[in-house]
């Protein structure tokens, strides 16, 4: 299912804002997912992400008001970055994206989260 080949790549775009993820740590998370073309996806947004990696950063950071980028909290971040990776590299439409992310969010972040993340994708994406 792809939102959990999306759920995948999160968290090897979380585990990238504390360390370089492995080969290792790709196959680990990849490995619960069923379908090879899931596997793909995941790999595609991860390897897309990694690709565009400062790009995002900054584009992300001059989009924050009054907020330094180490604040922000890292789930939330990697979320933000798998949406905007989706939707600048890889085509998905924005609203897919942005949703995916939000839902993402609801298991992962707090409840504040979703509020923040569609504030600063809607921003980015006009």
């Amino acid at each position: 299912m792809r939102r959990d080949a999306r759920e995948s790549a999160f968290k090897l775009i979380f585990e990238t804002l504390f360390k370089d993820a492995e080969k290792e740590t790709l196959d680990e998370v990849t490995s619960p997912l069923k379908k090879e073309a899931d596997v793909k996806f995941c790999e595609d947004i991860f390897s897309a992400y990694m690709e565009h990696r400062d790009e995002l950063e900054s584009e992300v950071a001059s989009y924050l008001q009054n907020f330094d980028l180490s604040r922000v909290y890292r789930v939330d971040l990697a979320l933000i970055y798998l949406a905007l990776t989706e939707i600048k590299y890889l085509s998905t439409p924005k609203a897919v994206a942005m949703n995916e992310a939000i839902e993402i969010s609801k298991k992962y972040s707090t409840s504040d989260s979703k509020k923040f993340i569609n504030g600063i994708l809607s921003a980015i994406m006009g």
